[in-house]
C-alpha cells in the first residue's frame, strides 16, 4: 500500500481553513487498482469507476448500443424488475448513476455506513445480473428517440454533428454516440448484453473510494463486487487526427439568431506544453468576463451573451473549441472579431498582467473544488484515468505558477492557428456562405 498525504487549503469568505486528505493507493487480491481516502467522520462512502472504452466500442451498425445500455442497468437486475430495484435503491438512501460518454462509462454510488453491504450487494447485482427486459428496453428507447429527434431541431446539436462528422469521418468520435433513429430502433436485447459485455470490464477499470471505509477492507470490497465482471474486452479505436480544415460552414436553419461552434487541432494532455495552452485558453475564452474574447466580442461591441473556449484532449484525439451565438446580421462580424483576436493572441502573445490574473484565478479556484466526498472521489478517479499521480494535487498550482510569459507566448503561437479556424453557423446568417 502506497499512502501520500496532501493538504488543501479552502477559502470561504473571510474563512481559511486546512484540511489533510490521506490518499493512499492500494491493488486487491483480484489486481483491481484503487485509489482511497479514509474520512470516518461523516458516515458516508462515495464510490467512483471509470472504465476505458464507453461508446467508442459500439460495433459496426449497432451505434447507440453502449448509451442505450447503460440507461438500462438501473431498469432492473436480478429477481428485481425496474420498479423492485428503484423501491430498493430508495429503501437503502442510497444513489447509484450508470452514464457513458464517448471515451468512457461510469459509475457512482454514494451510500451511508450502515447500509454498506446491502448497498454493495444491490449495486454488484446491477453490474453483473442486468436484466435488459424487453419492456425495459422499449420504454428507454422511446426516451433515447425522443432526444434524438429533439436534437435535430437543436442548432447547438446540429453544429456539433456537421463539426464531429466533417472533422472525424467513420471514427467513432465522428458520429453521436446517442445513435440515429434507425440504428437505436434496430437494437435487440442480445445488442443490450453485447454492449454490457464489451463495456464492463476489469482491464481499463479505474477507482476510488472516498468515506468511512479502510483502505484495508476496499480491496476485498473491490473484488467482491467488481471480481466478476470480464477480464478483458475489445480494443480500443485508434488515434485519428482532426481532419477539418479552416473555413467556414453555413447550415441554413429557420431562426433569428444563428450558433456557431468553431475549432481546430489541440494539444494532448500529457505534452509538456499543456499548462501553457490551459492558462492560453484561460485568457482568451474559458475566464468569463475576464476573457479576451468576451471583452472584444461582448462588452465592446455587444454581439452576443457569451463566448466561450475550451480545451479538449479526448483519448484518441485533441481539439480547441468556441461556441458563440449572435442575430443573423451581427454573427458574422462576432466570427471577424473571434478570429482576429485569435490572431492577435498567436502573433502577439499575452501581457504578464493576463497572465498574472489568470494564474490567480486558476491557483485560487483549484481547491475550492475538494469540498464533498463525492467531488473528491471524481477527481481522484479523473487523475488516474489520464495517468496523474497522486502528488499532482499538491503540485497542480506550482505546475501554474512555474509557466513563464515566455513559455506562454511561444505555445500561443505554436498552438493558436487563425487560419484553421472551422466555423460551423447554424442559421441563417447574414454575408456569410460555406467557403472552404
Amino acid at each position: 500500500m502506497v499512502r501520500f498525504i496532501l493538504t488543501a487549503v479552502f477559502t470561504l469568505s473571510a474563512t481559511v481553513a486546512t484540511a489533510a486528505i490521506d490518499i493512499k493507493t492500494i491493488t486487491s487480491p483480484g489486481g483491481i487498482n484503487a485509489w482511497v481516502v479514509e474520512e470516518p467522520s461523516i458516515p458516508f462512502v462515495a464510490l467512483e469507476i471509470r472504465i476505458r472504452g464507453g461508446a467508442s466500442l459500439d460495433e459496426p451498425g449497432k451505434r447507440g448500443a453502449t448509451n442505450l445500455m447503460t440507461g438500462l442497468i438501473e431498469e432492473g437486475s436480478g429477481d428485481m424488475d425496474a420498479q423492485a430495484f428503484q423501491t430498493k435503491l430508495e429503501s437503502l438512501a442510497a444513489s447509484f448513476s450508470y452514464r457513458a460518454y464517448d471515451d468512457t462509462m461510469s459509475i457512482s454510488a454514494q451510500f451511508l455506513t450502515e447500509n454498506k453491504p446491502e448497498a454493495l450487494a444491490l449495486l454488484k447485482q446491477s453490474l453483473t445480473e442486468p436484466r435488459f427486459d424487453q419492456s425495459a428496453i422499449d420504454r428507454v428507447r422511446a426516451q433515447v428517440i425522443s432526444g434524438i429527434n429533439s436534437d435535430e431541431k437543436n442548432p447547438n446539436r446540429i453544429a456539433g454533428a456537421f463539426f464531429d462528422q466533417a472533422a472525424f469521418g467513420d471514427h467513432p468520435y465522428g458520429t453521436n454516440m446517442d445513435g440515429t433513429v434507425e440504428s437505436v430502433t434496430a437494437l435487440t436485447q442480445e445488442d443490450m448484453f453485447t454492449a454490457h459485455r464489451n463495456a464492463l470490464t476489469r482491464e481499463r477499470m479505474f477507482v476510488s473510494v472516498v468515506g468511512d471505509v479502510t483502505a484495508e477492507e476496499v480491496g476485498s470490497l473491490l473484488d467482491e463486487l467488481l471480481g466478476d465482471l470480464p477480464a478483458e474486452g475489445p480494443p480500443l479505436p485508434d488515434d485519428i487526427d482532426f481532419g477539418l480544415a479552416g473555413g467556414v460552414t453555413v447550415i441554413d436553419y429557420e431562426t433569428p439568431q444563428s450558433v456557431a461552434l468553431f475549432g481546430h487541432a489541440g494539444i494532448e494532455r500529457d505534452d509538456e506544453d499543456f499548462f501553457a495552452a490551459f492558462i492560453i485558453n484561460q485568457i482568451l475564452g474559458a475566464g468569463g468576463f475576464e476573457s479576451r474574447l468576451m471583452e472584444e466580442v461582448r462588452e465592446k461591441r455587444g454581439l452576443t451573451y457569451g463566448i466561450s473556449t475550451f480545451l479538449v484532449p479526448k483519448f484518441h484525439a485533441e481539439m480547441v473549441l468556441g461556441q458563440v451565438a449572435s442575430a443573423n446580421d451581427t454573427i458574422a462580424q462576432a466570427i471577424e472579431v473571434t478570429r482576429n483576436e485569435w490572431a492577435r493572441m498567436a502573433n502577439e502573445g499575452v501581457t504578464a498582467e493576463e497572465l498574472d490574473v489568470a494564474k490567480t484565478y486558476l491557483t485560487g479556484e483549484y481547491p475550492l473544488r475538494f469540498d464533498g466526498n463525492g467531488e473528491i472521489a471524481d477527481i481522484m478517479v479523473g487523475m488516474q484515468m489520464i495517468g496523474l499521480p497522486p502528488e499532482y494535487v499538491v503540485n497542480r498550482n506550482d505546475y501554474v505558477e512555474a509557466v513563464t510569459l515566455e513559455e506562454i507566448n511561444r505555445v500561443a503561437s505554436e498552438l493558436l492557428d487563425p487560419d484553421a479556424l472551422h466555423f460551423v453557423v447554424v442559421g441563417q446568417p447574414e454575408g456569410l456562405v460555406t467557403s472552404d
